[in-house]
Order: C-alpha cells, then sequence, then structure tokens
C-alpha cells in the first residue's frame, strides 16, 4: 500500500480499537451481574445439574467453543464439566428445523435433555431472536435456571431470564468479542473451584 493508504488503513485500525476498548472497559458497569453468573454456573455444576449452551451464528460457535472449554479444559486441568452446546449436531437441528419448525431447534433438545435445576444459557446479539426466545421460554417451563448475554437492547431476551448480562454495545462483533471475554472469566474461575480429579486406581 502507498503512504497514503498507510495513513487510512491506520485510521481505520485505530477507530476500531477503540470501540473495541470502550466495549471492555464498560463490562465494568456490569461486574456485579457477571459475579452473579459465576456463581450460577458454580452453584449448577456443584449440584450435579448440567449447563446447556444455545445462539445463532457467531453465538452457535460460541456456545460450542464454552462447551469445549468446560468439558475439557481452559488454562489448567479441572474436573470435567459438564456442559452441552445445543448447536453442535446438524442431523437433530435439521431434523427438528424440518420437522417443528426453526423456532424449535433448540427447545425440542432441551425437552429431550434437560431436567429441573440445569441452567440454560441464551447467547444473542440482538436479544431477539425466535428460537432463542422459545427455548429459554421452554426452559423456565421445564424448571432450569436461565442466564442470558445479549446487547445493549436486548430486550426481548433479558425479559425471559433469570439474569440478563448487556454488553454496552449495539455492534454484533463487539457484542461477541465481550461475550467471550467474559465466559473466559467464568471458565478460569470454575477450574479454580473444580480442580483436577486424583485418578481413581
Amino acid at each position: 500500500m502507498g503512504n497514503e493508504e498507510d495513513r487510512s488503513f491506520e485510521q481505520w485500525w485505530d477507530s476500531r480499537l477503540t470501540e473495541v476498548r470502550t466495549v471492555l472497559e464498560g463490562l465494568a458497569s456490569v461486574q456485579a451481574l457477571v459475579a452473579q453468573g459465576a456463581r450460577m454456573l458454580w452453584e449448577t455444576l456443584e449440584h450435579g445439574r448440567r449447563i446447556f449452551l444455545f445462539g445463532n451464528g457467531g453465538s452457535a460457535a460460541q456456545a460450542a467453543h464454552i462447551a469445549a472449554e468446560l468439558v475439557g479444559r481452559f488454562r489448567t486441568d479441572h474436573r470435567p464439566l459438564p456442559a452441552f452446546a445445543l448447536t453442535v449436531n446438524p442431523a437433530s437441528l435439521t431434523a427438528i428445523a424440518n420437522d417443528f419448525g426453526y423456532e424449535k431447534v433448540f427447545a425440542r433438545q432441551l425437552e429431550a435433555l434437560a431436567r429441573p435445576g440445569d441452567l440454560a444459557i441464551a447467547l444473542s446479539t440482538s436479544g431477539r431472536s425466535r428460537n432463542v426466545l422459545v427455548a429459554v421460554q421452554t426452559a423456565r417451563q421445564l424448571g432450569l435456571k436461565s442466564l442470558a448475554i445479549t446487547g445493549a437492547h436486548g430486550d426481548p431476551l433479558c425479559e425471559r431470564v433469570d439474569l440478563c448480562l448487556r454488553i454496552p454495545s449495539d455492534d454484533p462483533a463487539r457484542i461477541q468479542e465481550a461475550t467471550l471475554v467474559i465466559a473466559h472469566l467464568w471458565c478460569e474461575y470454575l477450574e479454580s473451584r473444580f480442580p483436577k480429579e486424583a485418578p481413581h486406581d
């Protein structure tokens, strides 16, 4: 690139990094709710219950990412923790969508797999995804606790869950970046509470 293009890119880059920093610094406003969420996860697992995660698009990938960190490891070895992403089985997703409608792709799986006392974690940058809203309504009917991470105006989702974290942004990319920061902190916290089990003879 020429000097003018270099300067243009640098300005664009600086503006985007400023956006990222502003959103991440804004997480201080939800610190108490992040702590409540950490306790919800810990209490769910401490009582032998399970965690179910779901979302669409990038949020679907994040649901799978978080579940993998809990079942496997994040930074250090820990007891395998029962977490399930309802986004990873294409046969179930397409069958349910085909037979019952796309709005039921997560709710139907909760009906099959979840039990009272389990925790449903809904990820939606808009807070308006119909299949996510149906899933959290189903979770409540089944006796699950529910937690959501959404954007600044995710009112429809926040109104339907026990605890809602609003990322202070309307930009899906910034919301997903901040979601991953929160999720990684939760994973690190849970590793400290559930250390690796001693091997059995």
